[in-house]
């Protein structure tokens, strides 16, 4: 009788614990949510004072259940004015390249309190139908957001067509842009690697690397295929620095960002008038994935797409040594340009 009092005890113990720690660990991520989400202050880096500006505790806590509602178009307009939640139009865009590491750049600055982030890209700048929509279709693609923090959006085909620098400038002519840029060599090929699984996928054949950036008849560069002409920065750039100063830019070293990419988040927050909020703490080395992960608080933690990182097909060295000798001299006049030096072959 005894033996069966004592097993029932440590059972309601045991159930009494594991409550007891579970309701911890809620609290315990309910406070590192509310961290997380919290905007910290205006735009131009000021705290904000208390008063109007202040936002209520309990928006805090149900911001995360009612984005999810308002994405699901469920939420009424009586949510979202009690709340104070706003679709704004992006205060920064990162406007390029293509396979720079715009998509890790805009998860990366999700990370700070005072960023919201389109989840998808828009492409209402260089898509002539989604243009023609108008200003008011494109905000309403924006994210809800509280009116101290800023939302950022990026489409990298932003930075190569040529009617966007003025459309985005009769918008906004004082918004920020972001350039992500890599080696113009290695950028080309995880261009063509990302077309080539993608026919692959089709069960369609593809060019080698080789003969598409390479002119056959001439046996120099061909500076036809795209993903040679998207190397070309500084080609690129001229065009938006016909309607904004280069002091509108900020240009991210991609290379730097896969490998070390805290210094360069601090660089853009200070870009960005934003307070410093990006720590070490917020990133953590994924040794499976060879990249970098991100950790938002003690429980929610997030890794890039697993089509981030193709491996790249072996390309002819001469082929490379080609394309860069190619590239070399527009490098330089974009370090010029940008007053930003890469160590670029």
């Amino acid at each position: 009788m005894l033996f069966k009092q004592q097993a029932l005890l440590r059972q309601k113990l045991f159930v009494l614990g594991s409550l007891a720690i579970g309701s911890l660990l809620y609290l315990v991520a309910r406070v590192g949510s509310l961290d997380r989400l919290q905007p910290l202050c205006p735009i131009d880096g000021r705290f904000a004072t208390r008063g109007q500006d202040e936002i209520p505790l309990r928006a805090l806590q149900f911001k995360r259940g009612l984005l999810h509602e308002f994405r699901k178009g469920n939420a009424t307009k009586e949510q979202i004015r009690l709340h104070n939640l706003v679709q704004q139009l992006p205060k920064a865009i990162i406007i390029g390249v293509r396979k720079g590491g715009t998509r890790a750049l805009l998860e990366m600055l999700n990370l700070h309190p005072a960023v919201v982030k389109a989840s998808q890209e828009i492409h209402f700048f260089d898509n002539d139908e989604n243009y023609a929509k108008g200003i008011e279709w494109y905000r309403k693609k924006m994210p809800f957001s509280y009116p101290h923090q800023i939302t950022i959006e990026k489409s990298p085909a932003y930075f190569i067509t040529e009617e966007v620098p003025e459309r985005i400038y009769k918008m906004n002519s004082s918004i920020k842009l972001l350039i992500i840029v890599r080696e113009p060599t290695t950028r080309a090929i995880s261009d063509y690697t990302q077309v080539l699984e993608g026919k692959e996928r089709k069960n369609k054949t593809y060019y080698k690397f080789e003969k598409l950036a390479i002119d056959p008849n001439t046996c120099e560069v061909n500076t036809k295929y795209k993903a040679v002409r998207t190397s070309i920065y500084t080609k690129h750039l001229e065009r938006w620095l016909k309607y904004f100063p280069i002091e509108q830019f900020h240009i991210v070293d991609g290379d730097r960002l896969i490998t070390e990419p805290l210094p360069e988040l601090q660089l853009v927050e200070k870009f960005l008038n934003l307070p410093p909020r990006i720590s070490q703490y917020n990133l953590y080395f994924n040794a499976t994935r060879g990249f970098y992960c991100l950790r938002f608080n003690i429980v929610f933690n997030k890794c890039l797409a697993g089509s981030k990182g193709r491996i790249h097909p072996e390309v002819d060295t001469s082929v490379i040594t080609k394309l860069r000798k190619f590239f070399h001299p527009f490098n330089q006049k974009f370090y010029q340009i940008t007053g930003r030096t890469f160590n670029w072959p």
